[in-house]
């Protein structure tokens, strides 16, 4: 991560939709979000016909931000995972790692002790991936995108 941002590159995208596809077949999920703790949407997989993905990801965060505050208040660091039960659609979040939440839509064909069950692998797998990104990114930003451009390089693209 560079300035608390992602720089995540194609094969890094491709592990992550692996991850979370599988982990909807498992969890017999409808869809499955990736967020970032700022609420930019990092991934998504499944049923996301009506589902307001940008909108989802902003809440999530701030549902964390939220109930971070409650932790404080308890003396607790925070909490880690979140259930929320509605009539139709359920809703299982965890963190991943310190910077990324992991998001299970799943309703009636599953319940929430597989989705706990599936959530557990894939959210070490998930971590892993997230660490290898991290510290590529944190060697001194020599493998982000913008590695191999010179102070040349910016010059002559503005002096025209």
């Amino acid at each position: 991560m560079v300035n608390g941002q992602f720089v995540m590159r194609e094969e890094e995208y491709g592990q992550i939709i692996q991850v979370i596809g599988r982990l909807i077949r498992e969890a017999n999920a409808k869809s499955i979000f990736l967020v970032d703790k700022s609420g930019q949407l990092v991934a998504e997989c499944g049923e996301l016909k009506n589902i307001d993905t940008a909108g989802l990801a902003s809440l999530t965060a701030g549902n964390f931000a939220a109930s971070g505050g409650l932790a404080k208040l308890l003396g607790e660091k925070e909490f880690p995972v979140h259930f929320h039960q509605g009539e139709r659609d359920n809703l299982h979040m965890s963190l991943v790692g310190d910077r990324t939440i992991l998001v299970v839509v799943f309703d009636e064909r599953s319940s929430l002790g597989l989705v706990k069950l599936r959530v557990k692998k894939a959210n070490d797998e998930l971590a892993s991936i997230l660490e290898k990104l991290k510290k590529k990114d944190g060697a001194g930003g020599a493998d982000t995108p913008f590695a191999d451009i010179t102070d040349e390089d910016i010059d002559n693209l503005f002096n025209d």
